[in-house]
């Protein structure tokens, strides 16, 4: 029974921090682990990525628009003996953290900035929660913002933009064709003028021969 009791076995993506009457003893695994029964104690984490969904909150932006944000967050354990040490519990520790840099990071963003700049400000909010979750033993690998919501009165403000810039690149794109078209007759005047101007000499020439 003691021999049943004593024995663990750790799968390849995880590893074990051992406790000795209370004291870590170090971090083992994969594989087969033997540990002294009530003297020892294993605690398990997984060194796979993890996807972590950060939930939709209201934000302000910079210019005073109030949006509705969502993201997702990927990140693993780097360290399985301070991701258990240092930190109660380090997935509710990054998603709170990571809804915090969110709505903070996309504050400092104006809404067309938002909405064109998305790569940028993803990189952004990676840095800042990476920073808070290093001494955790945890590592963000990316962040991504998967989903703004904005008022309907913005969508219709949005749209109405749109449609007056689309009608002012098809004036300009047609008044550009007229332009092509008249620098078009106008070469093919001056090439009328030149023929012209050569053919004359060529009466003058008949009736001067004898």
């Amino acid at each position: 029974i003691l021999l049943i009791l004593s024995l663990r076995v750790v799968k390849e993506y995880d590893r074990g921090v051992v406790f000795f009457l209370g004291k870590v003893t170090g971090v083992r695994g994969p594989g087969l682990i033997i540990l002294i029964p009530i003297l020892e104690q294993m605690t398990r984490t997984t060194l796979r990525t993890i996807t972590m969904s950060i939930p939709s909150q209201k934000i302000i932006t910079k210019d005073n628009v109030s949006i509705d944000i969502a993201a997702v967050a990927y990140y693993h354990i780097t360290d399985p003996l301070k991701s258990v040490v240092a930190i109660e519990d380090v997935y509710s520790a990054v998603n709170q953290i990571s809804q915090t840099t969110v709505r903070n990071v996309v504050g400092q963003f104006m809404l067309d900035q938002l909405l064109s700049q998305t790569a940028n400000i993803n990189t952004q909010i990676k840095d800042v929660i990476d920073v808070h979750t290093e001494p955790w033993g945890a590592q963000v690998t990316a962040v991504e913002i998967k989903d703004i919501v904005l008022p309907d009165n913005m969508q219709r403000a949005m749209a109405k933009e749109a449609e007056a810039e689309r009608e002012r690149r098809a004036k300009i794109v047609a008044a550009e064709g007229e332009m092509q078209a008249a620098a078009k007759l106008g070469e093919a005047a001056d090439i009328i003028t030149k023929q012209k101007i050569t053919r004359k000499p060529l009466l003058f020439y008949k009736k001067p021969i004898y």
